[in-house]
């Protein structure tokens, strides 16, 4: 699966943006030889199941300038780095408890030399500083996640949306977002064609989290 994925969906890239997208899948082939954070399938289709997956945030949500943004449980650097070839004026932090998987992720982002992309070997307890807005994906189920990183989220809202999570899931999620009346769920079956998207989810949930 070649970047021609990326480039139907996301037409105004820029020739760095492409050349940053162009370069993903050497960079992880590379890494995943010496350190495996993704597995031999997901590597083989890594535009489908890591890039185009984490930019269907970018279909739900634009970033502004200046804007700080979090990955949680960001494993080889998904959907963050994506993200942040996509949004080069917002700043992402990219936080994950295995050290190893962010050791990849430093390696690709000074492969691309992204200059705003911080990665941290942290929980996401012990990290300072709050942000506009978390995403992540499928890291563990809604109420863990609003758990893990409470206090987290900036008050101030910069962007149209309320500030909050945007959260990457897939299935039937009516038990796990049962107790959060202001969730909304976008399909991204409705962005993208590929079969892959079918019961792939964005989940926003703003800042004021009512039980």
């Amino acid at each position: 699966m070649d970047t021609g994925l990326i480039f139907k969906y996301f037409t105004t890239l820029n020739e760095v943006q492409k050349e940053n997208f162009l370069q993903l899948e050497a960079l992880y082939q590379d890494w995943n030889k010496k350190i495996n954070v993704v597995s031999r399938k997901d590597i083989d289709e890594l535009y489908l199941r890591h890039v185009l997956h984490s930019l269907g945030i970018a279909k739900i949500q634009q970033f502004n300038e200046g804007a700080e943004v979090l990955d949680v449980g960001t494993g080889g650097g998904f959907p963050g780095i994506p993200l942040a070839i996509m949004f080069p004026q917002t700043k992402f932090t990219l936080v994950d408890a295995i050290g190893k998987k962010i050791k990849v992720v430093h390696e690709v982002i000074e492969g691309l030399n992204l200059k705003n992309v911080t990665a941290r070997h942290s929980r996401v307890e012990d990290l300072p500083g709050q942000f506009d807005f978390i995403v992540s994906r499928a890291v563990a189920a809604m109420p863990t996640f609003v758990h893990w990183t409470k206090g987290k989220i900036k008050r101030e809202a910069t962007h149209e949306r309320k500030n909050g999570i945007l959260y990457l899931k897939g299935g039937d999620l009516t038990e796990e977002l049962k107790d959060y009346r202001n969730v909304q769920v976008f399909d991204l079956k409705d962005h993208f064609e590929e079969d892959f998207f079918e019961t792939k989810k964005v989940v926003y949930l703003p800042q004021k989290f009512k039980g």
